[in-house]
């Protein structure tokens, strides 16, 4: 068999939905051990929301829970015991990562904080990723992408000028993993030169915001706010939707360049 990149890379992911696993499950595909920890009465939340297989609930029958853990498996302890704890320590010591998408401070309330787990191995490297990064006033507010999306104003810039802002959905949860596997595969890297670990704070925020970073620049440099424009495009033209002969025919049209025109 093919030796993959990070065999023998062991990961502990404490996260959940889609920012966190979106992290972990590339490390799969790649070779990394993943174990995903979870509790009987706080499953991972896709586990619990479906759509289910045959429409019937169950906690490895969700359609949308196979996508986002491919390749890891997973087992179940009890956070709110001491016990619980204490045996999450020793899979954390067991680990060269640690992913966790809680709230800022959760796992550091938890007894599972970095440097906490850095007693027990001193080179692991933990990767925490929340809406607001782990300081700053707003480090423990709770929420998911959909809220993020609108925070970092993906809605405010989606739709018609003469209509509200269209919800974009958890547009964020899917931008901020990009940084993350990064973060961890440059801090393995360091790890593997220096023989140290790393702790990575992730605002999903930022991360979000640097994706708008054009129009930001706009605004600072030249005072323009942005606003929606529906089908229109500040770089290309013609570029929209086009009604074709026929019942509900259309053909989506965008010319980037002469060339292309």
């Amino acid at each position: 068999m093919t030796k993959k990149v990070l065999d023998g890379v062991k990961v502990v992911d404490f996260s959940q939905f889609i920012a966190g696993p979106l992290v972990t499950k590339p490390l799969a595909a790649f070779g990394a051990t993943v174990i995903r920890i979870e509790g009987k009465t706080r499953l991972g939340g896709y586990r619990v929301l479906g759509p289910f297989k045959d429409n019937i609930p169950g906690p490895n029958r969700s359609v949308s829970f196979t996508p986002f853990h491919s390749g890891e498996l997973s087992v179940c302890i009890n956070l709110a015991k001491p016990q619980g704890i204490e045996l999450a320590k020793q899979i954390a010591a067991w680990s060269d990562i640690v992913v966790e998408n809680f709230a800022g401070g959760v796992m550091k309330r938890l007894g599972l904080g970095y440097d906490e787990l850095k007693k027990l191995k001193p080179d692991i490297i933990m990767m925490s990723s929340c809406m607001m990064g782990q300081t700053g006033p707003h480090f423990a507010h709770p929420g998911t992408g959909n809220q993020l999306t609108a925070l970092s104003g993906f809605n405010y810039i989606t739709g018609w000028p003469d209509r509200p802002p269209v919800e974009v959905d958890s547009y964020t949860d899917f931008i901020a993993p990009l940084y993350s596997v990064v973060a961890i595969l440059a801090a393995l890297d360091y790890k593997r030169r220096e023989g140290k670990g790393q702790y990575i704070d992730i605002s999903q925020y930022e991360a979000g915001i640097q994706f708008m970073a054009p129009l930001v620049l706009d605004y600072v440099v030249n005072g323009r706010i942005a606003n929606r424009m529906g089908n229109r495009s500040d770089y290309a033209s013609p570029h929209g939707a086009y009604r074709c002969s026929g019942e509900d025919r259309w053909c989506a049209i965008a010319v980037c360049s002469d060339k292309e025109w």
